[in-house]
This record gives C-alpha cells, structure tokens and sequence, in this order.
C-alpha cells in the first residue's frame, strides 16, 4: 500500500503539529525547572523520580496560585507541580517590585537615565540582576515595560523615563 501525496502531506501536517506541542511542552519543563533551581526556598530535589503530577499551563498558573494561597496546610507534600505556581507568583512579584524601584530611582534623578544607570540605583537599593550582562537583562525587562499603556517610555537605546511625564504641558517631561 502507497500513501497518495494528499495523505503524505496530510501526515506530515499532524507530526509538524505533534512535534509543536512537544516542543512547547519541553520549553515549558525546561521553564520551570530553571525558576526552581533560581528562586531562593525552594530547592528541587534530585532523590529520585516525583511522582507524576500534571504540571500546569503558565495560564493557569496564576488561578491556582491564588486558590493555594488560601488554603493554610497542604494536605500532601509539595510535588513539583504544585511548586511551580508559587515560584512563578515570586517571580513576577519579584518583576513588579523591580519595575517600581526603577520608577523611583527615575523620578528620583528627575531626568531620563540609561539602563545602566538604573541599574546602578537598584543595586543601591539592594536589587540583583541575574546573568553575564545585567545591564541588558534589565534593559530588556524595561523595554518590554515600555509599551503602550506601561509605565515607563523608551527614549533611545536603553534610555526610560516614567511614561507619565510625557502628559506633562511643557514637553520636558520632569
């Protein structure tokens, strides 16, 4: 039995889509146990094999946190599954916290600073940033911030001031 070119390229279309949702569920695993091994508190263990516990959409994610967080004790031990919403919670907490001590640091120099210049007032405040080139982690960070409706505007390379100075009447902007 021959496959007609129809029912090859029909085939070919389902193992493209297969290998898509592997690929996202690889980069999804991949995701989660890099936050693990990043965010303090919570260690993965390597004793062995957890047992198999779905592990959740980044989607979700956020409603099972919220519903974790209310209840006070966890009726079996934290699996890997379980753990990730949390850490993922951390993260952006830890993101947001970020992104408005960049607003100070901002408001504070009452003039457009250069990334990293910002990073300079963080580290003075005590925040890390991760990585070979900090200053380009937290550019990105600060860029992706930098959209329409956030909270800070991009003026240059690497250059923010708070988005809301651009409703001031005179153009200065401070």
């Amino acid at each position: 039995m021959f496959l007609t070119e129809d029912a090859a390229e029909a085939a070919l279309r389902d193992l493209r889509r297969q290998r898509d949702v592997l690929d996202r569920q690889i980069a999804d695993h991949a995701l989660y146990l890099e936050l693990g091994r990043r965010l303090p508190g919570r260690p993965l263990s390597k004793s062995g094999p957890e047992p198999a516990t779905p592990i959740e959409s980044p989607a979700s994610a956020s409603a099972s946190a919220s519903a974790s967080a209310s209840a006070s004790v966890p009726s079996e031990p934290l699996g890997l599954g379980s753990r990730v919403p949390d850490d993922i919670v951390a993260a952006r907490r830890h993101g947001r916290a970020l992104i408005a001590a960049a607003l100070d640091v901002l408001h504070e120099a009452a003039r457009p600073l250069h990334a990293g210049e910002i990073l300079q007032g963080l580290t003075a405040l005590g925040f890390a940033l991760p990585g070979h080139d900090p200053v380009a982690a937290l550019n990105t960070r600060l860029w992706k911030r930098s959209g329409p409706g956030g909270p800070l505007r991009r003026l240059g390379d690497a250059v923010y001031a708070p988005a809301e100075a651009e409703d001031d009447e005179d153009g200065v902007g401070f």
